[in-house]
Order: C-alpha cells, then sequence, then structure tokens
C-alpha cells in the first residue's frame, strides 16, 4: 500500500501545572527547584485520617481555561479517585476527575481557520516526581536505585484532552503551540516545558484515506520539547504505516521515545478507564460553580493571541499575512523588528498600518526600504524611521551619515589592519584575546568611525580565527 493511502490520526493529551500558591488538597506552597521533600504534609503524604480541602483558585483557573477553549462549563462537577500504584503516588490512587469533569467539549481554532476539539479539561493532582540514579541510562530501566521527591505530589494539574484531529507532525506542534500560548495568555501557568510545567502525551495511530473509525493506537508518554514530539510523531507513523503494510498487528500500547535514536520501545500496554477503577472521591463533596463566578471569569477573559494574529493578518498582503501576523504575536516581537527581518520590503508599511503604529509617513517608505537594504545598524535604523515620522527624508543624504555595516564594504578595511598590526594579530592568535579591542579600534579609526563595532567585532574574530 502506497505511504500517500495512509493518514495521520493524532491527538494530544496536555497537562499543565498551574500557578497556585498552594498544592491542590492541601495548603503546602509551591515552591519550583525547592530542596527536596521540604513541601510535604499528613495530606500530600497520605498519612492514615488526613483529609483533602479544594484549592479554589485551581477551580477557577480551570474554568477560565475552559471558557477560552469554548468549553461547557459543568454545573457539577466531581471528583474521582484513579485508582494505580506508583512508587510516587503514596496514596496509591490520584485525585481525578471522570465522568463529570469542570469542562467538557470545546474547541480551539487555529489561525488558519482549522479547529481542534476538546474532548474535556479536568483537574486533578500531580505525582511527585522519582528520580533514577546510577547506571547507564540514569532510567527505571537499569538504574542502581530510585528516590522520591514528594514536593511536586499534589500540584494542581489542569488536563486538557484534544480530540484526534490532527493530520501532520507539523499541525500537531503547532496546534501545541499556540495552545501553551494561550494558557501563558491567561496567567494560569508559565507552561514551561523544559520545568516539566508543561507535558503532553501523544496519541498517535494511522489509517487509509477515507476510512472511518480507528485503528489502534501508541500513545508516547511524558513529552517535554516541542521538537522531540513532532519527531515522535513521525517515527510513530511510519512505524505504524510500515507494519499495517507488512500484515503485522498493531497492539495499543504506551511508548517511549528515544531521541538520541528516533527509536519508540513498548513501555507497557495501553491501560483503559476500567484498568483504574474510577469511583467518586468520598471525601470531596461534587463542585457545584457559581453562575456569577462563571459570568466574571468571562469577562475576565482576555484577548485571544488566535484572534489577535487573524485582526493583524486581514491587513497585511495575502500571501505573507499570516506568517508575518503569527510571528508577530507568537514571539512577542516589535513588528518593526519582525518585519525587517522579512525577505522584501514591502512588510513594512502594511505592517505599520496594521499595527496602527503610525511609526513613519507612508511617502517615506521607499526611502526606508533603500536603508533597510544597505542593513545598517538597528540604532541607526531606529533614527532613521524616527525621522520619516515627522516629515520627508533622503536615504542617499542618511545613508551618507549612518554607520556602517555592510560586511563588503567592511571586509577590505579589515584585512588592511590585520595586515598593518601582525604582532597584535599573532597575540590574539597566541590566546589573548584581549587585543581584539585595539584591532577594532584600528577599524573604527579607518572606517573614520562609521563602522558598526559589533559588526566590526564579528567578521575580525571570524577573520583571525581562518589562519
Amino acid at each position: 500500500m502506497a505511504s500517500s493511502e495512509w493518514e495521520l490520526v493524532c491527538g494530544l493529551e496536555v497537562h499543565v501545572h498551574l500557578k497556585t500558591r498552594t498544592k491542590m488538597f492541601c495548603r503546602c506552597a509551591l515552591e519550583y527547584g525547592a530542596a527536596e521533600n521540604t513541601h510535604t504534609c499528613p495530606i500530600c503524604l497520605a498519612h492514615p485520617g488526613a483529609l483533602p480541602v479544594p484549592n479554589g483558585r485551581a477551580i477557577e483557573m480551570t474554568i477560565l481555561l475552559g471558557l477560552a477553549l469554548d468549553c461547557e462549563i459543568a454545573d457539577r462537577a466531581v471528583f474521582a479517585r484513579k485508582n494505580y500504584f506508583y512508587p510516587d503516588l503514596p496514596k496509591g490512587y490520584q485525585i481525578s476527575q471522570y465522568e463529570a469533569p469542570l469542562c467538557g467539549p470545546g474547541r480551539f481554532k487555529l489561525p488558519d481557520g482549522y479547529e481542534v476539539g476538546i474532548v474535556r479539561a479536568h483537574l486533578e493532582e500531580d505525582a511527585a516526581k522519582t528520580v533514577h540514579a546510577g547506571g547507564a541510562t540514569g532510567r527505571s530501566v537499569g538504574a542502581d536505585y530510585s528516590l522520591v521527591d514528594f514536593n511536586r505530589g499534589g500540584t494542581p494539574l489542569l488536563e486538557i484532552v484534544g480530540a484526534p484531529d490532527l493530520r501532520t507532525p507539523e499541525q500537531a506542534v503547532w496546534f501545541l503551540r499556540h495552545l501553551r500560548q494561550r494558557i501563558v495568555d491567561l496567567g494560569i501557568s508559565d507552561a514551561e516545558m523544559e520545568k516539566g510545567t508543561l507535558r503532553a502525551d501523544v496519541n498517535v495511530s494511522v489509517r487509509r484515506r477515507g476510512e472511518e473509525g480507528f485503528r489502534p493506537r501508541w500513545e508516547i508518554k511524558n513529552m517535554n520539547s516541542f521538537t522531540f514530539i513532532g519527531r515522535a510523531i513521525a517515527a510513530a507513523f511510519e512505524e505504524q504505516k510500515k507494519a499495517h503494510e507488512a500484515g503485522e498487528e498493531v497492539v495499543q500500547s504506551t511508548y517511549d521515545y528515544e531521541p538520541d535514536t528516533d527509536r519508540l520501545t513498548v513501555h507497557r500496554s495501553k491501560e483503559e478507564a476500567d484498568d483504574y477503577r474510577y469511583f467518586p472521591e468520598p471525601d470531596l463533596v461534587p463542585v457545584e460553580p457559581p453562575a456569577e463566578l462563571v459570568e466574571r471569569l468571562k469577562h475576565e477573559l482576555p484577548e485571544s493571541h488566535v484572534e489577535r494574529i487573524v485582526r493583524i493578518a486581514g491587513e497585511l498582503p495575502p500571501d505573507t499575512a499570516l506568517a508575518l501576523a503569527e510571528e508577530l504575536v507568537m514571539t512577542g516581537n516589535d513588528w518593526k523588528a519582525v518585519a525587517l527581518n522579512k525577505e522584501g520590503v514591502e512588510f513594512m508599511p502594511a505592517a505599520a498600518i496594521a499595527m496602527n503604529r503610525g511609526d513613519f509617513l507612508l511617502e517615506n517608505a521607499p526611502a526606508l526600504a533603500k536603508i533597510v537594504e544597505a542593513n545598517v545598524t538597528r540604532e541607526a535604523l531606529d533614527e532613521a524611521f524616527a525621522a520619516a515620522a515627522s516629515g520627508p527624508i533622503d536615504a542617499a543624504d542618511y545613508l551618507a551619515q549612518a554607520a556602517v555595516a555592510d560586511e563588503s564594504e567592511l571586509r577590505p578595511i579589515i584585512d588592511a589592519v590585520i595586515a598593518a598590526n601582525p604582532e597584535q594579530v599573532e597575540t590574539y592568535r597566541g590566546g589573548k584575546e584581549g587585543v581584539l579591542g585595539f584591532l577594532v579600534g584600528q577599524v573604527m579609526r579607518e572606517s573614520g568611525g562609521k563602522a558598526d563595532p559589533r559588526v566590526v567585532n564579528r567578521l575580525l574574530a571570524e577573520r583571525l580565527r581562518q589562519e
């Protein structure tokens, strides 16, 4: 069966640490990087008789996120016990939500208009952190011993279950990037993957194009890198596709992804809901969000960054609108820095109009284009824009006074300075790099003070390393 006859079916389960002061069911402080096992108490360590009390702020944050994802907010949500054994789960179960989550079905629209369904968003507590020591890999398999840090145990954890609507690895990564940005904009989490405050489980299956239903899926657990998520999805797609084409059985399982080898290894068979023996948490009453609370949170929603992208893109050239608008919003860069780094200067006036900044008069666009193409310094460019906002400017007059950053113009000067100062060159190459400042000064003098010092520093260092 040709590869083009298969399509990816992918959904993400995104786990987010909420930015509350205390844990989900006790008043232990949350502090990233604190000394091991210093933020614990009888409740989060599951001592007999200790009773949980829900964190009201975490509930509000979950509802806020649900509203941002256009989810149905439950009139009555129930906490449930999710039973499984692991050393980092002191109670032998996790307090989560199952049949009655806080946030029901919703949707998340990407800037290109594609909608990814949200199955649910529910609130639970995170497990503690297991650290595997010794051995060849530092993982549980082959480790000499394992330690548990219970500081993380009980952290409010928001799980967002996405529908299997993603069809390429790139689309999955872009969905996650936009979802993360929305979470950060809401102020409910730092959502930093390198710190583990945002993680994703990836569910991957394949099917023939036009085929209905779903084939067995693989779940790749605890991914904390956009790059690795994309690579893991691509690897799982290829392996499953080959297995189906060869007539081999694809068993529903949980996998680990090894980024160094780009390989997937079976971790365990995939659990289903029945394996966890869910039942309502007897120590907690149902959550019934007041209508006035939900209404207040609706009014606290900031503008979606996706809405901002679409708004900006509507005023930009059609062929480049979405890419430029996404970069403006997702990177947080100043519109001018983004626009001027794009290929082609036609972005500049369009970006200025779109952002309603009025940074220059439109009749100055041709002159500014010439200045940009001359690759002057950012400081000089800012001066040009400032002048272009108040009246007409002449590119030739301005460039005659601007700092020189053109490498083709600076390289002959640099070569001449190197040839004229052989002792300083040898001193630099001998390891005393402080002499570079002297050589930069000589280039500045030869250029009449117009050379851009940062460009000179870089070009000099590159040139001195060549011999």
